[in-house]
């Protein structure tokens, strides 16, 4: 014992300090500063040990999934089943790390260094933006999946209060007088973005122009009281803040709120006419290969096509691909016509600068309001 706090006290305080810190960093361990400042020859033994116990286990993989609001639920059971298929056939353990936030603010952080593995967002011009401006991933990212990477679609449709007061029946509805609506911004939520052109398609659906339809979500916005900036932040207005005769949602949201509340305060009105939306999933190539994940990611985003992960989505109230599930629960869903964005937007390119961008047309309503 002598020999051994004798080659102790010559191991300094500087040599100390260049041991790996960056493993205290990613483990439970007591702060750093306070653990450089033992003194005493012992500690320092069980310093030593101490830190080569906190180092990250071998057999603990991590992955970094970013997504945006409506996914929350869904994806908790989704991780489960897979890090416990994950364990069964590799023997390790996978720990996935969820962010959530509106799918334009994620894709922002994505773009500012958000070291995400992969992203399921709300839109493709989300994670095309990430493409083309950070690079972090092939600009064909959409091939890489089937369905142009989209496992799961949903579209758009209201949510009121029991009883239905205002009598919310069509878009046409949201327009009208007296009729307070929420709906979150399109500036920061790619659901946003679906119900603005959900909102302006119908009218095209229904044999307007365009001008006509400017107008009518020009009155549609001009009812909307409350802009929260994601789509989980607009249903917790109407729903826990009790604000709004009418929210504009998710389907999925809106068969996740009524099914939270009780007593049935709350009911889904479906539109004869809405949008296909369909939220896309992505590795981002660059983060993942540098965190030595990239196949673990790309495992990952493939799960959501398999069966069980299919049944698990739709018990979350998204529509799938897979079609023996969706036929298992095809009953839930409202009936209407969905139109596709390309019918009246070309591609999320053109509508993203033609009507979300900075000075677009919905600066341009909003503004005037």
């Amino acid at each position: 014992m002598q020999r051994i706090i004798k080659r102790t006290k010559k191991f300094s305080l500087s040599r100390l300090r260049r041991v790996q810190v960056s493993h205290l960093r990613s483990a439970n361990c007591l702060p750093v500063r306070k653990l450089f400042q033992l003194k005493q020859p012992i500690l320092l033994i069980f310093f030593l040990l101490f830190l080569f116990g906190c180092r990250e286990n071998d057999n603990v993989i991590r992955l970094f999934h970013a997504s945006y609001d409506p996914t929350r639920e869904m994806f908790k059971d989704i991780n489960l089943r897979y890090s416990k298929q994950f364990a069964e056939t590799t023997g390790k353990e996978l720990r996935i790390q969820m962010s959530h936030s509106g799918s334009g603010k994620q894709s922002r952080s994505v773009i500012d260094g958000l070291n995400a593995d992969v992203v399921s967002l709300a839109l493709a011009y989300d994670i095309d933006i990430i493409a083309e401006k950070a690079e972090k991933l092939p600009n064909d990212w959409q091939q890489k999946l089937p369905f142009s990477s989209t496992p799961y679609y949903s579209t758009i449709v209201f949510l009121v209060r029991k009883g239905n007061p205002k009598n919310i029946q069509n878009w046409q509805d949201l327009a009208k007088p007296g009729v307070e609506v929420v709906s979150p911004n399109p500036k920061t939520s790619g659901g946003a973005r679906w119900n603005y052109l959900a909102a302006w398609g119908a009218i095209r659906e229904q044999g307007g122009s365009d001008m006509e339809a400017r107008e009518f979500v020009k009155r549609l916005y001009g009812n909307v009281r409350v802009l929260d900036t994601g789509a989980r932040g607009a249903a917790n207005t109407f729903v826990q803040r009790n604000i709004g005769d009418v929210l504009i949602s998710w389907e999925n949201e809106a068969f996740l709120a009524v099914e939270k509340m009780k007593e049935s305060e709350l009911q889904i009105v479906v539109p004869e006419f809405s949008i296909l939306a369909e939220p896309p999933v992505a590795v981002i190539s660059q983060n993942a290969y540098n965190n030595g994940r990239l196949q673990v990611a790309q495992n990952y985003l493939t799960y959501l096509y398999e069966r069980e992960a299919q049944d698990v989505i739709a018990r979350h109230h998204f529509r799938v691909r897979d079609k023996i599930i969706l036929k298992k629960y095809a009953e839930k869903y409202g009936k209407l016509k969905m139109f596709d964005l390309k019918k009246y937007f070309t591609n999320w390119s053109t509508a993203q600068k033609t009507h979300f961008s900075d000075g677009g047309i919905f600066d341009q309503i909003f503004t005037q309001q």
